[in-house]
């Protein structure tokens, strides 16, 4: 018999991070697709192409400065990731690339990772443009799709989980 290995709930954050931004991609376009108006006829949709680069330093948060989620980021326990993500839209049959940056707020609870929040930034990929302020990016879709890895996370149900004998790396 195989010994199992730790789930998702009890990986480190780096750990799940890298899991989590090597499946992004898919979960944030499968999101997106849902989200779509299909009586719409002009309606820009971002792909993702890839998601990487994360960073677990975590900024120091101003104790003075009041947002109506400042509470959340404040409580102990909560950890920060930064991460960036390739996009691709098309416009008018041309492709656009942006890259995105993302704060991300994770929890580890009794038994699972949960989202917080997120906040995120759109740059200009091949440009030297400064990227766009940062916005609460909580209900967007790449936090769908982080939400629904999650939410496949705890269910043992993600690709390459050790703890889910059909799913292979």
């Amino acid at each position: 018999m195989v010994a199992k290995k730790d789930s998702c709930s009890k990986q480190s954050l780096e750990s799940l991070t890298t899991q989590m931004l090597r499946d992004l991609p898919s979960y944030v376009n499968r999101a997106s697709q849902r989200s779509r108006r299909l009586s719409r006829e002009k309606e820009v949709f971002s792909y993702i192409v890839v998601a990487g680069r994360p960073e677990f330093e975590p900024l120091p948060l101003n104790p003075g400065e009041y947002t109506r989620d400042s509470l959340k980021t404040k409580s102990e326990g909560v950890e920060q990731v930064f991460f960036t993500t390739l996009e691709r839209q098309y416009v008018n049959g041309k492709a656009i690339q942006l890259q995105e940056f993302h704060w991300l707020f994770l929890t580890k609870a009794e038994n699972s990772w949960l989202f917080v929040m997120m906040f995120s930034q759109i740059g200009s990929y091949s440009k030297n443009q400064p990227p766009t302020p940062p916005r609460d990016s909580s209900n967007g879709v790449i936090a769908q799709g982080i939400g629904n890895w999650l939410r496949d996370c705890r269910a043992d149900s993600v690709r390459g989980n050790s703890n889910n004998p059909k799913a292979k790396p």
